[in-house]
């Protein structure tokens, strides 16, 4: 893995409890020699500043760390203020995304999507920051077809975009053929995988059907046949995404991107399957 791009996703706690949680699963992750390790921003910018104080947590400890910055419900004078405020604090690098609007939201804001948002980045601070935007390999749920969703890619490479970081998948073959479709367009940017661990099932039902993120038909079968066994769960699941992510990495893919859930164990048990390696 060392030769890949390998990094760790986690979303900004709400509680004290949470912060404490969450800096000791950051913590056992840390072990794991991550290239960096982001964190979300809640709908309309609604976790902003929790994003910004788990980042420079994470940078204290001696870590990269990426904020994830959506500029959906933001106007170009708050977004620039933000940026100010992550220069100033020393981050380099950063998740850029169009992000969703929270319920009851009215306008979608100035800049209504990603590539509009990366375009501003450039225009404000330069080359500053190392960009990463989202990859959709089973296309977005909102694009009107797969062409149309390489398009939205490519304007967003165009605006600025250093690199990708795919939504969660179960096939392969989609990420391989996005990543082929991509190419023809003469894109070379690097498109790490996102891996989702499977560790619950409601809970992963719940979450694909809201990204559009399809479970294949024979793991879904699988996992409903374990019922409440959550040991059997956690021990299938282990094997399908580290199956998963070794075909990825066997195929050329430039590294993982793993979305963690705050949660250490599953993400910890893929790696040192992945590169035979343990922790102290």
């Amino acid at each position: 893995m060392e030769t890949h791009n390998f990094s760790i996703e986690f979303f900004p706690p709400k509680t004290p409890e949470g912060v404490e949680k969450l800096r000791v699963t950051r913590r056992k992750l840390a072990e794991l020699n991550p290239t960096y390790f982001s964190v979300t921003f809640g709908a309309g910018g609604s976790t902003q500043q929790g994003t910004l104080d788990t980042v420079l947590d994470i940078m204290a400890d001696g870590h990269a760390a990426a904020p994830h910055l959506s500029c959906i419900g933001a106007t170009r004078a708050s977004i620039r203020a933000i940026l100010q405020q992550f220069q100033q604090q020393g981050i380099r690098r950063l998740v850029a995304l169009r992000g969703d609007l929270p319920s009851g939201y009215g306008g979608a804001g100035e800049l209504r999507y990603a590539n509009e948002l990366v375009e501003f980045i450039r225009q404000e601070t330069g080359d500053w920051f190392h960009i990463e935007v989202a990859a959709y390999p089973e296309m977005h749920p909102q694009a009107r077809s797969p062409h149309d969703d390489l398009q939205n890619f490519a304007r967003k490479i165009g605006a600025g975009a250093n690199a990708a970081i795919t939504q969660y998948f179960y096939n392969a073959d989609a990420y391989f053929q996005f990543v082929d479709n991509v190419r023809k367009l003469g894109i070379e940017v690097p498109i790490v995988a996102g891996i989702m661990p499977i560790t619950n099932y409601t809970q992963l039902m719940r979450f694909s059907d809201m990204c559009g993120a399809e479970i294949p038909r024979w793991v879904r079968l699988k996992l409903a046949s374990f019922g409440d066994d959550s040991a059997s769960i956690k021990a299938f699941g282990l094997d399908v995404v580290t199956d998963l992510a070794e075909r990825l990495l066997a195929g050329g893919a430039p590294g993982l991107h793993f979305y963690s859930m705050n949660q250490a164990a599953a993400t910890t048990a893929i790696w040192q399957r992945l590169t035979g390696q343990s922790t102290r």
